[in-house]
């Protein structure tokens, strides 16, 4: 059975054909909008190897807002894998494209990138292309735009799951969100972990970013969006790794710092201490608390990452570290330790118990919280 024809296609290619001759020339965005619509999954793989290759020339010269340009090579990239996109991308181009001001432009890349969470060998081949993640983490906690925030996030959450390399756990009896956190069906090969917590560069890199060391979220704004982001991210990261979000080989040299923890200029440069990894990093010293707004991300991210630490694998030192976490953080913090005395109240009530008796075996014992 022969598929419907689409409307358009033929003017489409044509302005393509315009576009790469002179990309100055009015972009007929409608065109591209009455294409996209009619694209299905029966029709895209017959238009790849004409079309993508003249959207990628195409979005390499382009000087004006790609968006229309973008949605629709997204949707053709649909069942390209990571390995034929990088036939028609080079690593060079992706960076670029993370580097542009144009957030479709972002989004565009982080979506080519997500495509090597496809597999563990994908995964391997991204480890290698040290500018790209490097680009990538910049882009993700200082690019300005929410929805480029939000899809580096996912992103990176997805490929850190296929390439972890502990054994995926079994699923759980009723937990749905413990279910939906695992995405790999077996081991992983590490190699992006290491790339990211193993690697001086990339990891001082991501310190930097997330104190207001480096300039681009060196102002109090931009640098309170980058908190928010990977306070959103650790939860799930302790949960598929503990071990390498909480210790690390590494320890930073305070450096002189544009604003760190929402300080001005010329205040002490807080670094992890010896040892210690992201995560207590993050939950300890990160934050400055009189930014009510990333206050708030900080109790939040506590009630996501205890409540999500009840239904991973126990261990003896999961335990420890988060008692001695919450030991150091709730007597100067009167908002978490109130929204830990809440927090059965809030989940469903069959887990409401399940919960209490977790929250008692990790409280430290001479802190007084009254749970409900």
């Amino acid at each position: 059975m022969e598929s419907t024809p689409i409307t358009g296609l033929a003017e489409l290619n044509s302005h393509l054909d315009e576009l790469i001759h002179d990309p100055e020339i009015p972009l007929n965005a409608k065109l591209f909008d009455d294409v996209e619509l009619q694209l299905t999954d029966a029709n895209i793989p017959s238009l790849i190897g004409e079309m993508l290759p003249k959207l990628t020339i195409i979005l390499k010269q382009f000087t004006q807002d790609p968006a229309v340009i973008v949605s629709l090579t997204i949707k053709l990239l649909g069942p390209v894998s990571f390995t034929q996109v990088l036939s028609l991308a080079s690593e060079d181009s992706l960076v670029q494209a993370l580097d542009s001001p144009a957030p479709a432009a972002n989004i565009l890349a982080m979506t080519i990138i997500h495509k090597a969470a496809a597999s563990p060998g994908d995964a391997a081949i991204l480890s290698l292309m040290a500018s790209l993640i490097t680009a990538f983490l910049r882009r993700w906690l200082a690019a300005p735009a929410v929805e480029v925030g939000q899809k580096g996030g996912k992103v990176l959450g997805d490929l850190l799951d296929i390439d972890c390399e502990l054994p995926p756990p079994p699923p759980p009896s009723q937990d749905l969100d413990a279910m939906a956190l695992v995405l790999r069906k077996s081991p992983g090969q590490g190699k992006l972990w290491r790339r990211i917590f193993g690697d001086r560069t990339t990891y001082f890199l991501l310190l930097d970013l997330i104190s207001g060391r480096h300039p681009d979220t060196a102002n109090t704004h931009q640098l309170s969006l980058a908190l928010g982001r990977i306070l959103r991210l650790l939860p799930r990261l302790a949960a598929l790794n503990f071990h390498a979000v909480t210790q690390s080989p590494f320890t930073p040299t305070p450096a002189p710092v544009h604003r760190t923890n929402g300080y001005s200029s010329g205040a002490p440069a807080v670094t992890p201490r010896e040892g210690e990894g992201l995560l207590q990093f993050a939950a300890l010293h990160m934050v400055d608390k009189t930014d009510r707004l990333v206050h708030l991300n900080l109790v939040d991210f506590f009630e996501a990452f205890v409540s999500l630490m009840r239904v991973t694998d126990y261990s003896a030192y999961k335990v420890e570290t988060i008692k001695a976490i919450l030991r150091e953080a709730l007597p100067a913090d009167r908002l978490l330790k109130e929204s830990l005395e809440r927090l059965p109240e809030t989940t469903i009530p069959e887990e409401a118990d399940s919960l209490r008796r977790w929250l008692r075996e990790i409280l430290p014992s001479e802190i007084q919280v009254a749970l409900r």
